[in-house]
């Protein structure tokens, strides 16, 4: 199984990464190094997520994120990495779009 990370979950990551970088120094590093483990983990655990807006939800485990991904053939394909302290409504709008 392969995973691909769209262009629009990476630059979630990205803006991730530079909300937490301006918290404190490294810590943004620390995020995605977070995030991306998290994100190897579905190598294993695919498919075993609770749906919402027609995505599985993985949560991360450090972080208040959650990945939202669909399974497609051979392939875990990973559309958004969001912040779950966001209204709720926001994020349906932009996993609808």
């Amino acid at each position: 199984m392969k995973i691909k990370i769209l262009e629009s979950a990476k630059q979630d990551l990205l803006a991730g990464y530079a909300f937490y970088e301006k918290q404190k120094e490294r810590l943004g590093d620390y995020f995605l190094n977070s995030l991306f483990s998290d994100i190897e983990s579905l190598y294993l655990y695919a498919g075993i997520h609770q749906k919402f807006f027609g995505f599985y939800r993985m949560l991360s485990k450090r972080f208040p994120y959650a990945i939202y991904y669909k399974l497609e053939k051979n392939e875990v394909i990973v559309y958004a990495v969001l912040d779950c302290r966001q209204d709720p409504n926001k994020i349906e709008k932009r996993l609808k779009t």
